[in-house]
């Protein structure tokens, strides 16, 4: 085979999955909870290994390790390198794998900040296990996602977290005005490897590939220099790690689907819904000896509650209280936006506005992609008019001085007199910014102009 071909092979374009949406929880569906499953095979045959180093599979997997991007690992190889990589070793790599001798490198420690504070501690795979990883899943996932729960929306195909909130949203019109919220403390960091691997070889027979999974878990993390062992934990970051969170927690979702309770799971984040507090407590008392006695995980007890769904969030939703309950954007979510936007229209920055208006058009296309679903507008439509009023506080700074100002004013047809008072004003940027003289120079016409996407529907006048 030729290089041009071998080159070609590897880079060809990840087709997308066909993604069908998951069952819709309908308010008449709500007391049959019982999860239709695919039928789940106890042992899988022992030729998986063969089909993750299969073409079609790794030509995937590459594509999509490509398309995620990502840093460096250890190795210090990027994304961009591998291909080549790729087509020079694919052979010796391939042989280790089929023999079960390849060891993967340790994974770079990166850590990030937190929302409610703390750190969120990261596991970075080299570029080349970001592949294998992502070729193991692929296979694992296709075999696997069938069987698992119904009310289980994370990390699967054709299911999202706002179907996850649809479903909780259904269950609270239904009556079940009560939410047992579940956190697991640092879920991802105690996931105990013993537990895993036996639950997992329940599937599969390959012993090449429970060996390749069992390397993969205690590869060790370096930190400073040096590598630590692992010996619990499946480190976040790894394109495996989401498959084998849900292999976890699917004894979980069995358990709650044994005792006929309403549930919506989103990795290790859980709501359940019960009819009354009384319900609730004991809901929550019992599942925390299950979690902790046969899972051999820790309930945080500070950040686990039973109240009102209204009270709580649930994936950066909640609810209205009155009547059918509507979606609504959690009140720390809302805080979250305001802090990365004063963050990106800081007046002391000292960047232009069109790069300004880039920055936050990258952060506000995210951010209503997943939020523009809430069902108040009353709460978007005050969120925007917060945004422009900042963007005119900002602008308004960046024009400094009185005679600066007032000819920016007329320039941007502000008759004279107005302009002349506004620049003359002794009151702050953000007073101003909300004045009829900056209204009209700064029109919403103009951050449109500018690309910055508006977070209601309807433009607001």
């Amino acid at each position: 085979m030729s290089d041009k071909r071998q080159k070609n092979q590897l880079m060809l374009a990840f087709a997308d999955e066909s993604r069908s949406e998951a069952p819709r929880v309908s308010a008449e569906g709500t007391e049959s909870v019982v999860a239709k499953r695919g039928t789940e095979s106890l042992a899988m045959g022992e030729q998986l290994m063969e089909e993750v180093c299969e073409r079609e599979n790794c030509k995937q997997a590459l594509a999509r390790v490509k398309a995620n991007k990502g840093s460096a690992g250890v190795d210090g190889m990027t994304v961009n390198e591998l291909p080549e990589f790729l087509k020079q070793h694919w052979p010796a790599i391939r042989e280790q794998l089929l023999s079960g001798t390849y060891k993967p490198e340790p994974v770079k420690r990166v850590e990030i900040p937190k929302p409610d504070g703390g750190v969120r501690k990261l596991g970075i795979p080299t570029v080349l296990d970001r592949f294998i990883q992502q070729a193991v899943m692929q296979v694992l996932q296709r075999k696997w996602d069938r069987t698992f729960s119904d009310h289980s929306y994370g990390f699967r195909p054709g299911r999202s977290a706002h179907q996850a909130v649809a479903a909780a949203q259904q269950y609270i019109a239904a009556g079940y005005r009560w939410v047992v919220d579940l956190d697991l403390e640092k879920f991802f960091d105690r996931v105990n490897h013993d537990r895993l691997m036996a639950k997992i070889a329940e599937r599969v027979s390959d012993k090449r590939l429970l060996k390749l999974i069992r390397v993969f878990l205690q590869a060790g993390v370096m930190e400073g220099g040096l590598v630590n062992p692992v010996d619990e934990g499946t480190p976040q970051g790894g394109p495996l790690s989401p498959l084998l969170s849900n292999i976890v927690l699917d004894e979980f979702d069995r358990e709650l689907e044994r005792r006929g309770l309403r549930f919506a799971r989103y990795a290790d984040d859980s709501n359940i819904y019960v009819r009354s507090r009384r319900a609730g407590e004991r809901v929550m008392e019992s599942l925390t000896r299950f979690i902790m006695s046969k899972l051999k995980l820790q309930v945080n007890q500070q950040k686990s509650a039973v109240a009102r769904p209204w009270a709580r969030k649930f994936l950066g939703f909640s609810f209205t209280s009155a009547g059918i309950p509507k979606r609504r954007i959690a009140p720390k979510a809302v805080d979250r936006f305001k802090e990365r936007i004063r963050e990106l229209t800081s007046r002391n920055r000292g960047v232009s506005i069109e790069r300004m208006a880039e920055e936050l058009s990258r952060y506000l296309r995210g951010w209503i992609g997943y939020f523009g679903k809430c069902e108040t507008p009353s709460v978007l439509a005050g969120l925007e008019q917060w945004l422009r009023r900042r963007l005119r506080s900002a602008i308004w700074k960046q024009w400094k001085r009185g005679p600066a100002r007032f000819a920016e004013l007329r320039r941007r047809d502000v008759n004279a007199d107005l302009a002349a008072q506004t620049a003359g004003s002794d009151h702050g940027p953000w007073r101003l910014a909300d004045s009829p003289a900056l209204s009209i120079a700064l029109p919403n016409a103009y951050f449109d102009s500018l690309g910055i996407p508006r977070l209601t529907v309807k433009p607001i006048a």
